[in-house]
C-alpha cells in the first residue's frame, strides 16, 4: 500500500488552503529545517579542545551562589547537595580514579547502579579524566550485564551494593558506590565511591588528560525492544552540543527556576541528558527518586514544591488511569510533564489536559542515536491545538521523510522513514560497521527506523516504528495506532499489539491486554470494540490478557518478549 494510503488518527488531515506553502520545508531537497534559533549564549561551543566534564562544570552556578544553590536532593532522605558540593565530589572522586585506580584517558568505567545522589558524580567524574562512561540497567540478569561487559571491554566497573553480585562472574575490577551497614565480608573488602570522594584532594587534573569534542564520551546501550541491543558511541561534541540545545530549551520556556523531579533511570539517554549531566548547566534543583513509584511521586511534588517532571508515557498513562484516587493530594505547584522516550497517543494527551487543566504536557522525540532530544514544544498552546505531535525540530536539526519504497523525500502529510542530521547524531554503533552503515547513510543522515510525517508548520507526527508495523493482506497495520483505542476502553488500564504469523493473511494483529481489577471483560468485547473504529484490515483478531505489559525502563513496549510468549504458547497446545 502506498504512503498516500496509510493514514492514522495521530495524523492530521492536510491543510485545506492549497497554496499556504509549508514553513521550513524546501521542495527542491525535500528537507525540513528547524524553524528555532539559538541565542548567542546557546551558541554550540566551537573549541576542539573542550570536553563534557569541563563544559558542564563552567556552566555551575559562580562561587558566591554555588554554595547555597541546591543542585540535588534525595526524595527518600531529604538529603540535599550544593552545587559547590557537587563540584568538590566531582573533582575528589576524578582524582581518585586517575591516581589511586589508574583510570586514564580512553579507559571504559561501566556503571552498574540505580538512580541516587552519587550517580552525577561518577558521570561528571569519569568524563574528566578522559574515560569513557557506559552504564547499564541495574534490573539486567548476569548474562546481559556479561554481554554488555564483553562488547565494552571496560577496565573498571562501578556498581552499587545489591547490583555487585551480577559483576563478579565478568571479573571486572569492580568499586561500590557506597559501602553497606552489612555484615558482608566480600563487599567490606570493595573500596567506595564515597570513600574515594571523602580521600582524595579536589584537583584539577593535568590538561594531557583531557579529551577532545572529536574523542568518544559515553557508550549508551538501545534498549533492543525488537532485536538485540547495540552500543551508541556518543563523542564528547556530540554530548556539548545535547547539552547547549537542552540549556536553550530550559530558557525558552521559562524553566530556569523550575524545580524538577527524576524518576528517568540514569543509565539512559534521557536521564543522563536532563539529569546526569545537562540541567547542572542551568543551575535548577532536582528531586532524585531511586525509582518510579505513583504515590512516592505525588508525595515528592507536594513535599518540594516540584514544577516540572519529565516523564514518559507509561507514567502519563498511570496519572490518567488513577487520577481518580489524587484526592487531598497537592499538585497545584506542577505547571508542566514533559514526555518522551517512546510515543504518546493522542487519545491519553486529551484525557491528562482534561484532568489536569493547570498542567502543560508537552511531547518530545528523541533517540539514543541523536544523543536525545530531537523535537519539543516550546509553546503550551502549540501543544494544545495539535494533540498527537512531539513537536517541531529543535535548534541545529534537519530532517527528511524518506518513502520507504521509493527512497523519495516526501512532501508534508506523507508518511514515510524520519532521516534527521545534527551535531548530535551519533558516531557510530560499538564494533558493528554493517550496522552503522545502515542507520548512518549518505551526508551523515541518521536512519530512525520511525513511520513518521510533518504537517506545514513544521510540527512532527510519529505514527509507529517502521520494523514494527504488521503486515496483513498487504495492508500495514501501525500497532501505537491501536494501542491508543486500546488504552481509552475504561477497563483497560494498558495495552501492546503484536503480530501473530498467518498462511492467509501473512500477519494478523494481536492485543495484550491489561484489565482493571475485577473488571469483566471477554476477548469477543475487546475485539468489537476496536472493530468499530478501525478499517477492517487493522481489526485484533487475537486477545490475550496479562497482569503487566514488559516495557524497557523508558517506557517503550518490549514486543519480542510478547512475540516469545505467543510463540511458546502456540507451540504448547501443539
Amino acid at each position: 500500500m502506498s504512503t498516500e494510503e496509510t493514514w492514522s488518527t495521530a495524523v492530521p488531515a492536510p491543510a485545506t488552503d492549497d497554496h499556504r506553502p509549508p514553513r521550513g520545508f524546501d521542495e527542491h531537497t525535500g528537507i525540513y529545517s528547524s524553524l528555532h534559533r539559538l541565542y548567542e549564549r546557546h551558541k554550540i561551543p566551537g573549541d576542539p579542545n573542550l570536553d563534557t566534564a569541563t563544559f558542564v562544570l563552567s556552566q555551575f552556578p559562580p562561587p558566591h551562589q554555588a554554595e547555597s544553590r541546591i543542585a540535588l536532593i534525595d526524595s527518600a532522605t531529604n538529603r540535599r547537595v550544593t552545587y559547590a558540593q557537587l563540584h568538590r565530589s566531582v573533582l575528589s572522586l576524578a582524582s581518585g580514579l586517575h591516581h589511586a585506580l589508574g583510570i586514564q584517558k580512553n579507559d571504559v568505567v561501566f556503571v552498574l547502579s540505580p538512580n541516587s545522589l552519587l550517580y552525577p558524580t561518577i558521570c561528571l567524574a569519569v568524563l574528566s579524566v578522559g574515560a569513557i562512561l557506559t552504564t547499564a540497567n541495574p534490573l539486567n540478569t548476569e548474562s546481559e550485564i556479561a554481554k554488555q561487559v564483553s562488547d565494552s571491554t571496560p577496565k573498571l566497573a562501578i556498581s552499587g551494593p545489591d547490583e555487585h553480585h551480577k559483576l563478579i562472574a565478568t571479573g571486572v575490577r569492580t568499586i561500590l558506590t557506597y559501602r553497606p551497614q552489612l555484615d558482608d565480608d566480600d563487599d567490606d573488602q570493595l573500596l567506595s565511591v564515597e570513600e574515594l570522594i571523602e580521600c582524595c584532594e579536589p584537583v584539577e587534573l593535568d590538561r594531557k588528560t583531557r579529551p577532545t569534542q572529536a574523542d568518544t564520551a559515553v557508550i549508551l546501550y538501545s534498549s533492543g525492544t525488537t532485536g538485540t541491543s547495540k552500543g551508541v558511541v556518543l563523542t564528547h561534541a556530540n554530548i556539548i552540543s545535547i547539552m547547549s540545545l537542552l540549556k536553550w530549551s530550559v530558557d525558552v520556556t521559562s524553566a530556569q527556576n523550575d524545580v524538577f523531579l527524576c524518576f528517568i533511570p540514569l543509565f539512559h539517554i534521557y536521564g543522563l541528558a536532563f539529569f546526569g549531566l545537562g540541567l547542572f548547566c542551568s543551575g535548577t534543583t532536582t528531586v532524585l527518586m531511586k525509582k518510579f513509584e505513583l504515590k512516592a511521586m505525588l508525595d515528592a511534588v507536594k513535599e518540594y514544591q516540584v514544577n516540572n517532571i519529565p516523564a514518559v508515557p507509561p507514567v502519563i498513562l498511570g496519572m490518567v488511569k488513577f487520577a481518580g484516587t489524587f484526592a487531598g493530594v497537592d499538585l497545584s505547584s506542577l505547571r508542566r510533564v514533559g514526555s518522551g522516550a517512546a510515543p504518546l497517543s493522542k487519545e491519553v494527551v486529551e484525557e491528562f489536559r482534561q484532568r489536569f487543566p493547570w498542567v502543560e504536557l508537552r511531547p518530545g522525540y528523541g533517540l539514543t542515536e541523536s544523543s536525545g532530544a530531537a523535537t519539543l514544544f516550546v509553546s503550551d498552546k502549540d501543544a494544545k491545538t495539535r494533540p498527537g505531535s512531539s513537536g517541531r525540530l529543535i535548534p541545529g536539526f534537519c530532517a527528511k521523510i524518506v518513502d520507504v519504497g521509493t527512497g523519495q523525500a516526501l512532501p508534508p502529510y506523507k508518511e514515510g522513514e524520519l532521516w534527521i542530521k545534527s551535531p548530535t547524531v551519533m558516531k557510530e554503533y560499538l564494533g558493528k560497521s554493517e550496522a552503522t552503515a545502515e542507520t548512518i547513510v549518505s551526508d551523515g543522515w541518521l536512519r530512525t527506523g520511525d513511520l513518521c510525517c510533518f504537517d506545514d508548520d513544521g510540527f512532527l507526527y510519529v505514527v509507529d516504528r517502521i520494523k514494527e508495523l504488521i503486515k496483513h493482506n498487504g495492508y500495514q497495520v501501525a500497532p501505537a495506532e491501536l494501542e491508543a483505542i486500546l488504552l481509552a476502553h475504561p477497563y483497560i488500564l494498558d495495552s501492546a499489539v503484536i503480530p501473530v504469523e498467518d498462511e492467509e493473511a501473512g500477519q494478523i494483529p494481536m492485543a495484550y491486554v491489561v484489565k482493571s481489577t475485577g473488571a469483566k471483560l471477554t476477548e469477543a468485547q475487546v475485539i468489537e470494540y476496536v472493530a468499530s473504529q478501525v478499517a477492517p484490515y487493522k481489526k485484533i483478531r487475537k486477545v490475550g490478557f496479562i497482569n503487566a505489559i514488559p516495557r524497557s525502563t523508558a517506557g517503550k513496549i518490549l514486543r519480542k518478549d510478547l512475540i516469545l510468549l505467543t510463540k511458546q504458547q502456540i507451540a504448547s497446545r501443539l
